[in-house]
């Protein structure tokens, strides 16, 4: 699933490339996403310009003059431009995925001046949503601060997790207290901040939760640096190379030795909630 970072990487394709662009025609090939596009979707976009291009957590909003329409990518959503007078191979938006157009599952297709944009999503777990202002805040109301914004600090962590007895990793995961963070940049996190990831929430220390804080930041910032994270290495729609993965500590490192200086680990693999999780259980206390 795409996290935070790769999220960001499309939200600034889009805006380099299709920002201040009118849609010209709308193709819904498949309604059947996580939730189902509405029948006046297509109606509802036509004519309508592109004003800016944000991203709210793990969350693409598309600013259309009055309206805002909420993309959310799911497990295997992506977002590819082809470009309508010049053919490009790379039309992937992020490094998420296939760098080319799959043959399939293309689900819905923007029209514009210069580009098509088309939503691919084999799982279909993802979905588009249109929002008026005051609903999209409502929308937005129960997901967690980003760990890049400021309200994520010392003393929200601290509040909290008091009394808390879930484990850490299962609340860098849980969208409620910080929205953003997915399952390889939460076991990159915790390594960092050398934080067994099935430790209580409640039994964190001072300095563990300085370490969460300063790691998640520092993590997701060097991510979006680096173009994101992907098990492939491909251009995106810019010609560029993501390379973050080249980066792992721990995330797909099982039985390699721990990178932690004076450390002669290994890393582990243990799945917590149904998910993989990468761990040195010998400096992770």
């Amino acid at each position: 699933m795409p996290e935070l970072p790769e999220v960001e990487i499309v939200k600034q394709s889009l805006d380099k490339n299709i920002k201040f662009e009118k849609i010209k025609k709308i193709v819904v090939r498949n309604r059947s996403l996580r939730f189902k596009v509405p029948k006046n979707f297509e109606i509802i976009l036509k004519n309508k310009t592109i004003n800016k291009i944000s991203r709210k957590s793990k969350y693409l909003i598309l600013h259309l003059e009055d309206i805002y329409c909420v993309i959310h990518l799911g497990m295997s959503g992506t977002i590819h431009l082809i470009n309508r007078k010049n053919f490009n191979k790379n039309t992937n938006t992020s490094f998420y995925g296939y760098s080319s157009l799959p043959l399939k599952h293309n689900h819905i297709e923007f029209f514009l001046k210069k580009y098509r944009l088309i939503y691919n999503d084999p799982r279909r777990f993802g979905f588009f949503k249109i929002f008026k202002k005051k609903k999209l805040l409502d929308f937005f109301n129960n997901i967690g601060p980003e760990p890049l914004n400021n309200k994520f600090n010392i003393n929200y962590i601290s509040n909290y997790f008091i009394n808390k007895k879930k484990n850490i990793k299962n609340f860098l995961l849980d969208q409620k207290f910080v929205s953003g963070i997915g399952n390889i940049y939460a076991s990159e996190i915790l390594f960092c901040s050398k934080i067994n990831p099935l430790k209580k929430a409640k039994s964190l220390t001072k300095s563990d939760i300085k370490n969460i804080k300063y790691f998640s930041k520092s993590i997701l910032n060097q991510a979006i640096k680096k173009g994101g994270s992907s098990i492939r290495n491909f251009k995106n729609v810019q010609g560029d190379n993501g390379r973050y993965q080249n980066e792992f500590k721990v995330y797909q490192r099982e039985n390699l030795n721990c990178l932690n200086r004076d450390c002669y680990g290994k890393v582990e693999k243990k799945v917590i909630s149904k998910r993989s999780t990468f761990f040195c259980s010998r400096c992770q206390k």
